[in-house]
């Protein structure tokens, strides 16, 4: 007669240990969807600002603004802007003027909701962006930039031959 070999209690408790130290060290990579789905938002963002940025570069072309500095810089009271979608938007060698980015203008060459984001246009203070910039992140509350790192920052175009440099921080979504 033949006898059967099977696991004792021990061997499968043993078994069962491992497979949970097993779970324990890896499960908190593969938990942290949360951080990495703010993240790739943060590159949808960038994506959609490039994408309306060359909207209303485009627009600007065909004004025949895109080789003209925001005269805002200059001293001057007077803008270049295009209208997009009903909205008013002040450009800066053809793109968008970050200096004086409104929500209401963002909201212009830009889909984003405002209820799941803040804006924060560029200044002298510690907390906020740096001048000739805006800041967008997550959240109703504006972070505090010198310390913030889950953003996306959005500069003026250098020069005319130029486009803004979109820059994402998603060090600590």
């Amino acid at each position: 007669m033949q006898q059967q070999h099977g696991f004792t209690l021990i061997e499968l408790i043993i078994v069962i240990v491992i497979l949970g130290i097993l779970a324990v060290t890896a499960a908190p990579r593969f938990i942290d969807i949360q951080g990495d789905a703010r993240a790739s938002t943060l590159e949808g963002v960038k994506a959609a600002l490039l994408g309306g940025g060359q909207l209303v570069y485009a627009k600007s072309a065909i004004a025949g603004f895109q080789r003209n500095e925001n005269s805002d810089d200059d001293g001057a009271t007077t803008t270049d802007q295009v209208i997009i979608g009903g909205i008013r938007v002040e450009t800066d060698f053809g793109y968008p003027h970050a200096d004086s980015m409104t929500i209401a203008m963002l909201a212009g060459w830009v889909d984003l909701p405002s209820t799941d984001w803040v804006m924060t246009v560029g200044g002298a203070g510690a907390t906020t962006p740096a001048v000739e910039t805006f800041g967008i992140a997550p959240g109703t509350i504006a972070p505090d930039y010198s310390t913030d790192t889950c953003h996306v920052i959005y500069p003026n175009a250098a020069n005319v031959n130029s486009s803004p440099i979109v820059t994402v921080v998603a060090t600590g979504c």
